[in-house]
């Protein structure tokens, strides 16, 4: 295989592999923030083309995990994902995020970075 086939494996390959590695998120969790299957996500760590809503929504998750990366080490991002929370009722993040209201924890975010009460 040539050196361009393996570059562009890694390529395909970094969203789902960039964020399990920076940020301490499994597979399994991936799916269900995405709403992928667990097999889609899988076929895409081993290097298969993402579809284009696939990496809109890898792109739109690693922005959200990034910023939370802000706030707390990175590889801290994953547990604190899987946590009860208070802010949102005792529903842990990847909770909100599967419900689509992922705009909660940008409020959140917000607030925590502004300084600005909640």
């Amino acid at each position: 295989m040539s050196a361009t086939h393996f570059a562009l494996q890694d390529e395909n390959r970094a969203p789902v592999r960039d964020i399990t590695n920076r940020f301490g998120v499994r597979q399994d969790m991936l799916s269900r923030m995405t709403g992928f299957s667990p097999r889609a996500v899988a076929e895409w760590a081993r290097g298969k083309e993402p579809s284009a809503p696939a990496k809109r929504a890898f792109a739109e998750l690693d922005r959200l995990l990034d910023a939370l990366a802000r706030l707390m080490k990175p590889k801290e991002v994953g547990q604190w994902l899987k946590q009860p929370n208070p802010a949102f009722e005792g529903s842990t993040p990847v909770q909100v995020i599967e419900r689509g209201q992922s705009d909660r924890i940008w409020r959140m975010l917000y607030y925590a970075e502004s300084g600005e009460p909640g």
